[in-house]
């Protein structure tokens, strides 16, 4: 059989099966699926949060955001990254975290913009971050440390998501929070735990993407069940 392949993703299966008449055989075509579908999540991850970018600017405004939440995405995107890259795990089960971490903090700093003034703590914690992240990223520490690491982002991505959560409830409003960036993080995380379960990711990846499932899907509910009159334009745009 002619070897089809591209970007690891192995085609000759399929394709010989369509040749002969036959569906593919389930072995023979989830593989290829998750691929596909993982790389789908890697290009839709390029502009996940740019709608939660362009929103802000538009507005001038942060309003109802928690900086505290934002600040632990950025922590908990920097562990996920960095453990994917120290376990070897093909860039399609892991790819979009790269990206998500470039407009996360390019999203945190904008928002330090408009919540001026700037205290010295958010200065400290900026400098902090920029200090630290490139050990973590190049994965130069300690591997049980390493491996206690990642167990805690579990609770950092929890806890970065717990605030705004209850911000939401708190206000009966969704501020500025982006329906199509928090449609994206739902429907990329529910992806995430079919491609990561294919791809014999660790249990713990899998473990965190369905959390994500959870609390993305809670504030999604929030945006659509806070949603006033006057915003249900803006949801198109945004």
């Amino acid at each position: 059989m002619v070897q089809m392949e591209l970007l690891g993703m192995d085609f000759s299966c399929v394709v010989g099966s369509l040749s002969n008449g036959k569906f593919p055989e389930k072995d023979c075509l989830l593989p290829l699926i998750s691929k596909l579908l993982g790389y789908s999540i890697i290009a839709a991850s390029t502009t996940v949060k740019v709608p939660q970018i362009l929103k802000i600017l538009r507005h001038k405004s942060v309003r109802g955001l928690s900086v505290v939440a934002f600040e632990l995405e950025v922590v908990g995107y920097t562990i996920a990254l960095a453990y994917c890259l120290h376990k070897g795990l093909p860039f399609s089960a892991y790819g979009e975290l790269a990206f998500l971490l470039i407009q996360a903090i390019i999203l945190l700093a904008i928002i330090y913009y408009y919540s001026q003034p700037m205290g010295t703590t958010t200065w400290i914690k900026a400098l902090l971050y920029c200090a630290v992240a490139p050990t973590i990223l190049g994965g130069q520490i300690d591997p049980l440390l390493f491996e206690a690491l990642y167990a805690s982002q579990h609770a950092i991505f929890l806890f970065a998501k717990i605030p705004q959560i209850w911000k939401n409830f708190k206000n009966k409003s969704t501020g500025e929070l982006s329906f199509l960036t928090s449609l994206m993080n739902f429907g990329g995380s529910t992806a995430r735990v079919f491609t990561s379960i294919q791809e014999k990711a660790p249990t713990s990846v899998i473990l965190g993407s369905a959390k994500a499932i959870l609390t993305n899907g809670t504030i999604l509910s929030q945006i659509i069940i806070y949603q006033k009159p006057h915003d249900k334009k803006e949801k198109k745009t945004d």
